[in-house]
């Protein structure tokens, strides 16, 4: 079997899984209509303060709600490997000649799958609130790149953590870590020059910055595809990354059975 097939096959389980659990599918498709309805309320008044250039603080929202959901969807695709060490379907897996990769790259297309589905509900809410989307069409698929490029580099290390520490507490304890300093770290909810000095130099390096900023350019304002398309490459770069560590980390669960 070649790789691109298991990687499908591994893509297809997840998929069957998603779709045989109707809460879950529901808890999906409702949560990101709660946060941007949450967000949007308790922060509208944010748009009257001065300095800050969006008119609308739902044009400036809707991308940050959908690069938070994109990091906390994906957060919890190595929840999934730790059900299958539990159940010995992990070891079983790793005994036939499947391809490491494959089984990485498998559960990150399932969790890129969910945030797209996720994503194209944030999008028609904005539009429905009134949103602004002047990229145009163009703009919005950028926007959802952007958000699945960034849920593929957090699934990876998700999956990559998971088979390392092989324990639910020690996942949710290191998701939960990274999960809100890097969304506060960013600009999703205040616009940068608002910000602190100290998070502004922070957010150069923070990948969920990265997303914010090239989303928010894309989808809500003239496409700066300068900064679009550098977000894109190390947003790209970040994902291979962490693709390898994933990749690496069986060979290490593989070793220590």
């Amino acid at each position: 079997m070649t790789a691109a097939r298991q990687c499908w096959q591994v893509y297809l389980r997840g998929v069957r899984a998603f779709v045989r659990q109707p809460a879950y599918l529901g808890m999906t498709l409702v949560q990101p209509i709660i946060w941007l309805l949450l967000f949007g309320a308790l922060f509208k008044s944010v748009a009257r303060i001065p300095g800050f250039d969006s008119g609308s603080y739902i044009d400036f929202l809707t991308p940050g709600v959908v690069v938070m959901l994109a990091v906390f969807s994906a957060g919890w695709t190595g929840m999934g490997f730790i059900e299958d060490i539990n159940g010995g379907v992990m070891d079983r897996m790793l005994a036939s000649p499947v391809w490491r990769g494959a089984l990485n790259a498998g559960t990150v297309a399932y969790g890129a799958l969910t945030v797209v589905v996720q994503t194209a509900v944030i999008v028609l809410l904005g539009l429905a609130l009134g949103a602004n989307y002047r990229g145009g069409t163009v703009g919005v698929l950028l926007l959802i790149l952007l958000a699945a490029l960034l849920g593929t580099t957090f699934a990876s290390l998700s999956n990559g953590v998971a088979m390392l520490a092989r324990q639910r507490e020690t996942l949710i304890g290191a998701v939960t870590f990274v999960q809100l300093p890097l969304t506060f770290l960013s600009a999703a909810l205040m616009q940068r020059n608002l910000v602190p000095a100290w998070i502004r130099t922070v957010s150069k390096f923070n990948p969920v910055n990265w997303a914010v900023e090239a989303g928010r350019s894309a989808a809500m304002q003239k496409i700066d595809w300068g900064l679009v398309g550098s977000r894109i490459g190390l947003l790209v770069a970040l994902a291979l990354l962490s693709a390898a560590f994933a990749t690496r980390a069986f060979s290490k669960y593989q070793r220590s059975l």
